[in-house]
């Protein structure tokens, strides 16, 4: 099929539930995609976070191949190898004790959702299952994940939402201080809001809430399946402040485009789950695990996260650079390599103008340009986005 016959049968086969660039890919590999016409595209949006060793980087696909070979599923009536090994290296870079396996961010969060309600339950009785969430978080398309996040915009249709989530103000531990009652039973917080437009909280937050949590016997959440992996300079973001949770999510990096998700917990919480409690189909299949097993074993490494950090603030450098020349970016935001230019307008046509000059970019919240590059990007690739950008301002 060509390019626009593409396009057509998806729009009659596929359910409308993105708004798609007029773009067909047809192969990938390290920064770069390729569309169905053959032009060369820089990517600078990785799947949104998701292949952060690049596209198709040979050593991940000769594991997936050999592992396809080998065993592809099993039930997890079963022990396979490389789940438990992908447990282990987990819980050992980690604050955790013990690993559990799903598909997608959304069923991870969902999992935490779950864990902090039963745990509560165990501790105190039925009645203490509120959950806080941060205004202008995100945390999945599950009917309890949307519930979770602080975005209106996207709950809007499928009411009644699940109940026991409460949303405060992000970046300010006193507003978690007053929302917490007899129901509360967890915070779940990002340490970096990717989907609410790259937004850094103080040093001093992710210690605040620890702080309150402990108080009160709550569980502390993070969300870090868009932040986590890596991008931002350290393996997790939470690492930055040093403030360990009860209760963490990844997914989206976690196996560089296989689908993958993990909630990773102390003994302490995780004890709440017992067979039966809690299960999942396709969780940590062996052909999942086999390659994410790699993608820790890269991403984890000193001098890969070195690499991350500095190109990040060299990146970080550049688009200050356009802020001091440009007077409608009002802000540069982010850490390692999430960063976000909000400006004062949308920034939809700059996402398909950038398209026009062959560089791929996305847009969050409406006015703040996003750049989530696979971890691999270099000062050159970040050398020719600022000069595409900077074509693109000067004729705004």
């Amino acid at each position: 099929m060509d390019g626009q016959e593409l396009m057509q049968k998806s729009q009659s086969n596929i359910c409308s539930t993105y708004t798609r660039y007029n773009l067909a890919i047809t192969r990938g590999s390290g920064c770069y995609l390729w569309g169905q016409d053959g032009r060369e595209y820089l990517d600078l949006v990785a799947g949104i976070a998701v292949c952060n060793l690049g596209h198709c980087p040979p050593d991940l696909s000769r594991i997936l191949h050999e592992q396809a070979q080998q065993l592809v599923h099993v039930s997890n009536l079963y022990y396979t190898e490389p789940q438990v090994r992908l447990a282990e290296s987990l819980t050992q870079v980690s604050f955790a004790d013990k690993a559990f396996f799903c598909n997608s961010g959304a069923e991870a969060n969902e999992a935490a959702i779950k864990l902090a309600r039963k745990y509560s339950r165990e501790r105190y009785g039925s009645g203490r299952y509120t959950i806080i969430t941060m205004k202008d978080s995100f945390h999945g398309r599950t009917l309890a994940t949307l519930s979770a996040t602080g975005q209106e915009k996207v709950q809007i249709g499928f009411e009644p939402l699940v109940e026991g989530f409460r949303y405060v103000e992000f970046n300010r531990p006193e507003s978690v201080a007053d929302a917490i009652d007899e129901t509360t039973c967890a915070v779940l917080v990002e340490p970096i809001q990717g989907e609410g437009g790259v937004r850094v909280p103080d040093p001093d937050y992710l210690a605040g809430l620890r702080q309150l949590c402990t108080k009160h016997d709550l569980l502390l959440i993070y969300d870090e399946i868009q932040v986590g992996m890596g991008r931002t300079g350290k393996l997790f973001a939470h690492q930055h402040e040093g403030v360990a949770p009860d209760v963490m999510t990844l997914a989206k990096a976690l196996a560089n485009g296989i689908p993958i998700g993990t909630m990773l917990a102390t003994n302490q919480a995780a004890e709440a789950f017992s067979p039966g409690s809690h299960a999942t189909t396709f969780g940590g299949t062996p052909l999942v695990t086999a390659v994410a097993n790699e993608v820790l074993h890269q991403i984890s490494d000193d001098s890969f996260l070195d690499g991350v950090r500095g190109v990040g603030e060299y990146f970080r450098g550049q688009l200050q650079a356009l802020q001091e020349k440009y007077a409608f970016i009002s802000e540069v935001r982010g850490r390692g390599l999430i960063l976000g230019m909000e400006l004062d307008f949308p920034g939809s046509e700059i996402v398909l103008k950038c398209q026009e000059h062959g560089v791929l970019i996305n847009c969050t919240a409406e006015k703040v340009l996003r750049f989530l590059p696979p971890l691999i990007v270099t000062q050159k690739e970040v050398d020719r986005l600022v000069e595409t950008l900077d074509i693109i301002f000067a004729a705004v």
